[in-house]
Formats: structure tokens, sequence, C-alpha cells
């Protein structure tokens, strides 16, 4: 029976997404109740049939579905509609990997060991590790208008001088956190019937926040296995690894960042999120600019235009949730698109 379905979200990168199910497939030898879903979100290169060969041709197409959609709806609509195409016929667990990853020998099975062992456990990631073995952020606190104002200053010293404990998380050991990526995490099918699928309002960025954000509101709880190590190599669709602080962000992201904060906790407290950043862009990272020119050189290009243009208040369509259940029909284009 098959236990964990994984779902590999491709866009215009097949010859990864051929080199993550390559690796996933080491995990088959000791767990047979693994099967996957390719998904190619449009991505018009020829991803789609290319995929479809070299299932074909490894003979993984015996556990590996390939479903192409007719839209690029971002990573939380292409995962749901993976989930959707499923209908009510799901395992217990739902892996979610990034084309641009690849699993180490037991990364997978250290996952599932912790929601065998932990039942109110909704998800758990994967400890993330550079090409060099460095380990890359993966486990996170969840973003405060104190991490904001932290964040606009530039001065990351102001973390330990404020007392505000910095976003990114460290474990050694498995245990909860606040959010992990959803680069490689492996979720609950019960909690996710409670609780909902992602928000389709987002396109890219802060979808999977938001939904650990709404399991947590359940009581139910996210840990770090950093026992799970996966290579990823970040940003191989999108063209943002967050590895450079002059690489601009796109316009989508800042659309994210401030539905994330209006679902998650209603305007006022976007608001505030976003008068955080201001002030500690204006009283603090803006003169470190003037003063220095190490300052000028790693400060985010961009950001305050972004910010300003999506705006400090957010727009009403973005506290308008747009969560399918399990169960729903797929095909539904997702809500950032029908807003457009």
């Amino acid at each position: 029976m098959t236990k964990i379905l994984t779902i590999i979200v491709n866009y215009r990168t097949p010859e990864l997404a051929e080199k993550c199910l390559e690796a996933l497939a080491g995990e088959r030898s000791g767990n047979a109740g693994l099967s996957a879903i390719m998904v190619d979100g449009n991505s018009g290169d020829g991803s789609a049939e290319r995929l479809a060969g070299f299932l074909a041709r490894s003979g993984f197409d015996g556990w590996t579905d390939l479903l192409p959609l007719d839209f690029n709806g971002g990573f939380g609509w292409a995962n749901n509609q993976a989930i959707l195409s499923r209908g009510t016929d799901l395992p217990e667990y739902i892996y979610l990997l990034n084309p641009d990853a690849e699993v180490t020998p037991g990364a997978v099975a250290s996952l599932a060991t912790v929601l065998d062992a932990h039942p109110r456990v909704a998800a758990v990631g994967s400890q993330l590790i550079e090409a060099d073995g460095a380990p890359a952020a993966s486990a996170f606190r969840f973003p405060s208008p104190g991490r904001e104002f932290v964040r606009g200053s530039q001065t990351f010293a102001l973390h330990r001088l404020l007392g505000i404990p910095p976003i990114v998380l460290a474990p050694r050991e498995a245990g909860p956190v606040g959010w992990v990526t959803g680069a490689s995490v492996m979720l609950r099918r019960d909690a996710l019937a409670e609780a909902g699928l992602f928000d389709d309002g987002f396109f890219l960025y802060f979808e999977e926040v938001e939904l650990m954000r709404r399991l947590t509101r359940l009581r139910w709880q996210i840990w770090s296995e950093p026992q799970s190590r996966v290579r990823h190599i970040g940003g191989a669709s999108t063209g943002v690894d967050g590895k450079q602080a002059r690489q601009p962000k796109p316009a989508y992201w800042f659309t994210s960042r401030n539905r994330y904060f209006a679902r998650a906790h209603g305007a006022a407290y976007a608001f505030l999120v976003n008068l955080a950043w201001l002030c500690g862009v204006a009283f603090i990272g803006a003169p470190r600019m003037l003063l220095s020119r190490t300052a000028r050189a790693n400060a985010p290009a961009g950001e305050m235009r972004g910010i300003i243009k999506e705006g400090i208040w957010p727009a009403a369509r973005h506290r308008r949730a747009s969560v399918a259940k399990i169960g729903s029909a797929c095909g539904r284009l997702p809500r950032w698109a029908e807003d457009s």
C-alpha cells in the first residue's frame, strides 16, 4: 500500500527534475510504498515531453505519474493540482520535493519516522545542504514586525541588542520550529484535510509560511529533522536564490509578502510590519549606507521601491482566502490569476 506520495513540480528545469527523481528512486529500495507525481507547470519548452520520455526509458513510470498542466499557476497551485488529481485516494503522507533538490540516503525515511512517532506533527522538513555540504537555511521562526525592523536596518547585531531572536533556526536534532522550507517537506494528509491545501492567492513565495501558520493555529506542530539531508540548488526555476543581496526580487515576492501578513494576521498587522521595515531602513539602514561602502554593496536592490509600490496597507484581495479542500475538483485557475 502506498504510504508516501512525492510531488515534484517542474518549471523549465527538466534535467534537474530527472536527477531529482533518480535520487528519489534510491529511497524506494527500503520503501515500496513510495510513489510520485511529476508535475510540469506549463513550461512551454518541451519539458513535459522530455520528462515523459525519461519516465518511460527509466521504468520510473511504474511508480511515477506525469501531470502536465496547461497553466503556470505557481508552486502552491501546482502542488494542489497534484493532490486534487487523486481525489480522496491519498496516502498518509505527502512529500513535496523541489526539482532542484536531491535526497541523500535515508532522507525520506527520516521524515516519515518523525510523522510516525508524533501524531500531532503536521509537517516535517529536511536540512538543506549546499553542493559543498554546508548547511543552508531550512527552518525558521515566523516573521514579525521586530524581525522586519532588523531586516530593514541591515544591522543584524540588533537581534541580540533588542532581544529579537533571528528568523533563521539551526536545530541540531528533530523538534518543533515555526515553519520549514517547502523545498523538502513531508505533510500529514489528515492535517491538510483539516486545514486545507495551499492558498492559491499566492503565485510564489510565502505560501508554505501561510499554510504552516494556519496549521499551527489548529494546534498542529511543525518540525525540522536535521538527519534528513537534501542537496539543494536554490532558485533554479525562479532565478531568486537569496544569496546575492543585490539581486532584485520580482514583483510577485512583494505581493506574496503582503498577502501573507494580511492573511495570517490582518491588514493592520501587515501595515505595522511594513512600517517597521521602513523605520529600520530610515533610521538605521539608510544612514549606514551613506557612511559605508560595504553597507551600500550589501543593500537589497529595489526593495524600498517594491514594498512601496505594492502598498503599505495591503489590498483587500489579499485578505480573502482561497483554500481548496482535499476532494475538491481540480482545474480551477488560481485566485491570483483571477484577481490579476
